[in-house]
């Protein structure tokens, strides 16, 4: 029997900002289906027709420490998880395994410097994230404009139909690396205490309980800092996930 869980998404995300799934019963031995993401770097991507990325390599991790086969499955952001009250009814979460960073995303040439800045202009974010939370709570005169995933959203600022984007940093950073032409650049970038973490069918509490089992294991050997290393570099770290803590 198989079950879903979602994992993680690294773009804007709430507490509930992973990429999401659902699932009951007994879950030893048994595979995980995982709801991921394709296309939100580096932290949930494809690469040469694998899953990859800091979220879904450390749940490869955690599953191989847990003896759980993970089956992974691409969708939108936007499909995954509904607003925060519906959430909260049909999920539950893992420990937190990072904290989010987000940044504001232009043009080389946009006169956006900061939140302040965004006041009027359109703004795109991916629905659903903590991208849209934060711009709808910091900056409520912003024209929102939301999109299903990071690429539509991307291509909406590249394409000038956007003033400016809401990404997480790591993201944003990324997609100015892989689209030179386009001349982009983060105009701030902000850690926030919002916490990531895996979400699970509501009271799926065996396979919740693996998962932070393994979690702690991937903090404890080190793992979690070597994967933060190498997809993550620039993001801070918290104590609590550098390697020998919990």
């Amino acid at each position: 029997m198989k079950k879903t869980l979602l994992a993680t998404v690294a773009a804007a995300l709430l507490v509930v900002a992973t990429a999401c799934g659902s699932g009951s019963g007994d879950s030893g031995g048994e595979t995980i289906r995982v709801v991921t993401l394709s296309d939100s770097p580096p932290n949930a991507f494809q690469k040469d027709g694998q899953y990859t990325g800091f979220d879904n390599e450390l749940l490869k991790d955690i599953a191989t420490k847990e003896n759980l086969k993970l089956e992974f499955v691409a969708t939108d952001f936007s499909a995954l998880l509904g607003r925060d009250a519906e959430r909260k009814k049909t999920v539950d979460f893992s420990a937190a395994y990072n904290y989010q960073s987000l940044a504001i995303q232009v043009k080389e040439s946009s006169p956006v410097v900061d939140e302040k800045s965004l006041a009027g202009k359109r703004v795109g974010v991916v629905q659903g994230t903590a991208s849209e939370t934060w711009v709808t709570a910091t900056v409520p005169t912003a024209q929102l404009v939301r999109f299903p995933n990071d690429a539509a959203s991307l291509g909406a600022l590249k394409s000038d139909a956007l003033d400016a984007t809401v990404f997480d940093q790591d993201t944003a950073e990324a997609y100015i690396k892989s689209n030179p032409d386009a001349k982009l650049k983060v105009a701030k970038a902000f850690t926030t205490d919002t916490p990531h973490g895996f979400a699970f069918k509501k009271g799926n509490t065996e396979l919740i309980t693996k998962v932070n089992d393994g979690l702690k294991k991937a903090i404890a050997d080190g793992t979690w800092e070597k994967l933060h290393n190498q997809f993550i570099p620039n993001a801070p770290m918290a104590a609590e996930f550098k390697a020998g803590a919990k």
